[in-house]
């Protein structure tokens, strides 16, 4: 399961208390301790004693359904807390500004650091989620499947390339105020990068 954890990327995890391999809440703190940012979790289990659910709420848990539990409240529970932990953004119509980076859908473009940079549409896909996601680490799978989608025969290097050529044509990097970084075994993160006093920017 942790092997799971560090190699993609989850909105939300559904936790029993008594799993094959873990004890639920022992798998709660472990991604708290190690997931940046720890996705919303919903504990789903049997136990039913006030003590129990105080525990689990204490640790940690943003909710508690108590098996058995109808379908229909459960997807209910889930959609109310994916609403409170991602609140939907401004609906986009033509361009969108993220960061101080501006994108046109209708040419592939991206206007930073006051210039206009032409991708492909692949590296324009990647460029945005990237940007709609900053600071936040975004697995492999998850990138390949959002910009590529399900594609067995994708080269296992064709992400990396597209992040090596995004970072080139967008100046992602620390001199221009962003940081793009492989994440090891999971991977990519980019980040706004705050200024440092005393430093001068080329």
């Amino acid at each position: 399961m942790t092997v799971a954890l560090r190699q993609d990327s989850f909105d939300l995890l559904l936790l029993d208390w008594n799993m094959p391999d873990f004890d639920g809440l022992q798998l709660l703190g472990w991604a708290q301790q190690h997931l940046d940012p720890c996705p919303p979790v919903i504990m789903v289990t049997s136990r039913t004693e006030p003590t129990d659910i105080v525990e689990a709420l204490e640790c940690g848990a943003d909710d508690y359904v108590v098996k058995p539990f109808e379908p229909n409240v459960l997807v209910a529970r889930v959609g109310a807390l994916l609403r409170r932990a991602y609140p939907p953004g401004p609906q986009v119509q033509g361009k969108e500004t993220l960061f101080g980076a501006t994108f046109d859908p209708s040419l592939y473009s991206v206007n930073i650091g006051d210039r206009d940079v032409i991708l492909t549409s692949k590296e324009y896909g990647l460029a945005l989620i990237l940007f709609r996601n900053m600071h936040r680490a975004m697995s492999r799978t998850h990138l390949l499947e959002a910009v590529w989608g399900r594609n067995p025969d994708l080269p296992t290097r064709t992400l990396d390339v597209h992040v090596s050529r995004l970072r080139a044509r967008l100046g992602l990097r620390p001199e221009h105020g962003f940081r793009l970084t492989p994440i090891h075994s999971f991977g990519y993160r980019l980040e706004v990068m705050e200024p440092s006093s005393g430093t001068e920017v080329a």
